[in-house]
């Protein structure tokens, strides 16, 4: 008998979201904080965080039913903590609820978590030529470790609230 393999991540599609701007009029998430160490999560957190999130949002099924738009994005406040925004359909019961409005300008990368500051600079550097300026950066990471290694790439979008 054949073992299924079980999606994780599906398969990204970098031109859906890249140069692309996304206007969100209270797009609906469910937050949670994390501690890092100089913008490092602590793995261990990031795993409890998200099972708790993906678990409270099956209960409340609102869940984004398309994984190819479930967005969870990344926000770090402070060199010693990050923000973690779950993309569900509407309110969670028992978990803590935001919404996020405004225009928010879309690029793709593909490389080390490390590069991050390189790739903030591209953006600017592109929100600059648009005569646009950010006020704020959201990263979502397209893949976990294990699908990173299993595609090949490890690529992220960066949203620049502008």
């Amino acid at each position: 008998m054949k073992k299924q393999e079980q999606e994780c991540c599906p398969e990204f599609e970098p031109a859906k979201w890249d140069k692309k701007a996304f206007a969100w009029d209270r797009k609906h998430f469910i937050r949670e904080t994390i501690p890092t160490f100089f913008h490092t999560p602590f793995p261990p957190m990031i795993g409890k965080k998200m099972k708790k999130m993906s678990e409270l949002a099956d209960k409340a099924k609102a869940n984004i039913p398309d994984l190819s738009e479930a967005l969870i994005m990344f926000r770090d406040p402070t060199p010693f903590k990050s923000e973690i925004y779950y993309a569900v359909t509407g309110d969670v019961e028992g978990a803590n609820n935001t919404t996020l409005t405004g225009t928010f300008s879309a690029g793709v990368f593909d490389g080390p978590y490390n590069s991050i500051p390189r790739y903030i600079k591209e953006m600017e550097k592109r929100l600059a030529s648009e005569n646009k300026k950010a006020k704020d950066y959201y990263i979502h990471y397209a893949y976990c470790p294990k699908c990173a290694k299993k595609f090949g790439h490890n690529y992220m979008i960066l949203f620049a609230e502008v």
